[in-house]
């Protein structure tokens, strides 16, 4: 696999980020993932780290170098990190459970599969195309499907907050986790996951108008930014991870994993991607995203030298 990659968070008006993201591969397989902890609720920024860290533990498991059926893993590991959470409020006695949305995508075999739950959305580019993009779980989303296939409206009239979802990992129910694919992947194509900080605040058209543009190292900083300038002082968190397959010409900061042995495992999803004495206002850092990717390709050259 080669795939180009970036990604960045931003707080905005928020007094902590409850974003997470990150990504992980081994020489066949490659998993991306972003959870947007949810507020009203406790400790939104737990929630959203230990739906990534469960989903990244199973897929080190698993994928050997591939794995066996990739959309039965993202149910299976999405479904995991919802009773992690559970487990979690019931081991300390909480009065209510942590929760999250989540949205993943796992490339292997020359195609893309996904799954999320929550509004959290994937958008899948090929050129000017958007090709898909996530229906999110909320009642908004809901409201607006069946007005435009001409179905009855749950309530004729009532104002519906887009913020309520009916699903999350953390909910007192069994999550909603919809996935799709295999949908096979060409040179250039690109996929975008993003929080509702971005979605919320940048169109759709939008979004694909300057990934069509631009590469993704200078789209997904610039996307960022957008959402917090339209938002303005009230914005909510912003996170972004996107990826570019297979880029012709792919620069020295793109990622290989031909030359990775099959046990060979690498990961930018942390135990704590914010260091437990930094101010409560700071942001993900990319040059501590840089570091990771740094150390990964490092590894990557360390594995090819043993087996050479």
């Amino acid at each position: 696999m080669k795939f180009s990659v970036y990604q960045v968070s931003r707080r905005g008006g928020r007094s902590k980020n409850e974003d997470r993201m990150g990504y992980c591969y081994t020489r066949s397989a490659g998993l991306f993932a972003l959870a947007d902890g949810m507020g009203g609720h406790p400790d939104g920024e737990f929630a959203a780290q230990l739906a990534l860290q469960t989903m990244s533990a199973m897929f080190q498991r698993d994928a050997r170098p591939t794995l066996n059926d990739p959309l039965q893993f993202l149910r299976d590991a999405a479904l995991a990190g919802h009773h992690q959470l559970l487990r979690h409020a019931s081991d300390n006695r909480l009065l209510d459970t942590p929760r999250t949305t989540l949205v993943a995508c796992v490339l292997q075999d020359d195609a893309v599969y996904w799954a999320h739950c929550g509004d959290s959305r994937l958008y899948l580019l090929r050129g000017s195309e958007l090709l898909a993009r996530t229906r999110d779980h909320s009642y908004a989303e809901l409201h607006r499907v069946l007005a435009q296939a001409g179905q009855p409206l749950p309530a004729e009239g009532l104002r519906v907050n887009r913020n309520v979802l009916f699903t999350c990992l953390g909910s007192p129910g069994k999550p909603v986790v919809d996935t799709a694919g295999p949908t096979p992947l060409l040179a250039g194509d690109k996929v975008l996951l993003c929080s509702d900080g971005l979605w919320d605040s940048v169109s759709d058209a939008q979004i694909t108008e300057l990934l069509r543009r631009r590469p993704i190292s200078d789209a997904v900083p610039e996307l960022a930014e957008q959402a917090l300038r339209n938002a303005g002082p009230r914005s909510d968190n912003v996170t972004v991870l996107a990826l570019e397959w297979l880029v012709d010409n792919a620069p020295d900061s793109a990622v290989s994993t031909r030359n990775l042995g099959d046990e060979v495992f690498a990961s930018t999803i942390q135990a704590s991607l914010v260091a437990d004495d930094a101010p409560a206002g700071d942001e993900l850092d990319e040059a501590e995203i840089d570091r990771s990717i740094r150390e990964i390709n490092e590894a990557i050259q360390r594995s090819g030298l043993k087996k050479s």
